[in-house]
């Protein structure tokens, strides 16, 4: 999986190397306004945040877990003075974050879900096979990293973790390989592991899509629990929105998009009354709290394509928030995939 959080102004980095994604669309679905408070929840390199600021009089209040990206933060705050809240910290704790700085609600959120260009271009973060690094694929600084999964982990776990999170149908295979491998000597390198996978998987010289796609990806996906905290996040904008608020949401793979479309499917019809046997405050009706601003996702043109490739598995859904309360959330409900204990 490639995602395209980023940005090209020279105020945060240097010249253009990151590119965000669907930019157009993202802000006719936000459509900010003079005065308004938008939380951009995957700062990554800024490039929503940016634009957002130049769109209109208002307030970002930007957050990643990734410490590079609260430096990068903090620069571009320089810029636009008293309208930039760089904020350390997960998109999913954006209802605390929020209240740290006052405020109660906000007008819009963003979310471009996955891998920043500036992750996978920095090879000692280790999520990318495209450049030899270290097996590491954290999105923050703590916790185990992906060289201790590979390492640590049982067949079945590896297997099951390849298979739920990357959708690869080969996992039982890669995972026995990666138990055969490490017996001989720790696997600690992106290129030790993407080789490994070509080594089951076999590669033809016109495949797209390289074959240790889906591997990485699920570790990855596993590593830093980004499921879990996609509905989360989703459910705490969906709290913090004001009436009228916009949610928009960018996604690069099916595991992602399914949550996505899942959250705004259930929110966006009036739920269940429930049973006659369950006590009263489980039986009340849920009633939409969000109107559907696209019924399919928006994709990406040929030309955005064409410009940068890592696009071309974005899809973008949003909503605009309605008076009713909140749903609670449930994760099976809404497509979180959870590996067996």
């Amino acid at each position: 999986m490639m995602a395209g959080r980023g940005s090209n102004m020279a105020a945060v980095g240097g010249p253009a190397r990151h590119i965000p994604v669907m930019l157009e669309e993202v802000l006719a679905a936000l459509q900010p306004k003079d005065g308004d408070i938008v939380v951009d929840g995957t700062f990554g390199a800024g490039g929503y945040t940016k634009a957002i600021l130049d769109a209109a009089d208002c307030k970002v209040i930007a957050i990643d877990r990734d410490a590079e990206a609260f430096r990068l933060g903090g620069q571009l705050a320089e810029a636009y003075p008293g309208r930039l809240i760089a904020m350390l910290g997960r998109y999913a704790e954006m209802e605390a974050l929020a209240a740290s700085e006052g405020f109660e609600s906000v007008d819009g959120v963003a979310l471009d879900l996955g891998v920043s260009s500036m992750q996978l271009d920095q090879a000692e973060r280790g999520f990318s096979f495209a450049k030899d690094g270290p097996l590491d694929m954290r999105m923050g600084p703590d916790g185990p990293t992906a060289a201790d999964l590979v390492n640590s982990l049982s067949e079945r776990e590896l297997s099951d973790i390849i298979y739920i999170y990357g959708e690869e149908r080969r996992s039982r295979a890669i995972a026995k390989a990666i138990v055969a491998a490490r017996t001989e000597a720790p696997i600690t390198r992106t290129g030790e592991l993407a080789d490994l996978v070509v080594g089951v998987l076999g590669r033809k010289g016109d495949e797209p899509k390289h074959p240790a796609t889906r591997t990485f990806q699920a570790l990855r996906l596993y590593l830093n629990a980004e499921l879990d905290e996609l509905a989360k996040g989703l459910s705490a904008a969906e709290n913090l929105l004001k009436t009228g608020g916009r949610l928009v949401v960018v996604t690069f793979h099916s595991l992602e998009d399914r949550i996505a479309k899942r959250f705004f499917a259930s929110r966006s019809v009036a739920g269940p009354k429930g049973s006659r046997h369950l006590p009263e405050a489980e039986t009340q009706e849920f009633a939409p709290s969000f109107q559907l601003l696209n019924r399919r996702p928006l994709e990406p043109g040929n030309d955005e394509i064409q410009g940068n490739p890592r696009a071309r598995s974005a899809r973008l859904r949003a909503g605009e928030r309605t008076a009713a309360p909140a749903h609670p959330l449930d994760l099976a409900k809404i497509g979180v995939p959870q590996v067996p204990s």
